[in-house]
């Protein structure tokens, strides 16, 4: 099958050129990703003792009976 590896989208193009003017939203993305998908290893022994402090909620706790 033939690749035009050549073609760039309008999008594409509009992008690169507006992150090449403006390269502190690239700096933002990057803190932003940090923020809420860079997460610290899992300790799993603190994560099977919060388990096992779960406590079970019912199933509509409004219910008084």
């Amino acid at each position: 099958m033939f690749k035009n590896t050549q073609y760039v989208s309008e999008y594409t193009q509009f992008m690169q050129g507006y992150l090449k003017d403006h390269p502190d939203v690239a700096k933002g993305q990057t803190e932003g990703r940090a923020l809420l998908w860079d997460k610290a290893p899992i300790n799993l022994d603190e994560r099977e003792r919060a388990a096992e402090s779960n406590v079970p909620q019912k199933s509509y706790p409004y219910l008084t009976e």
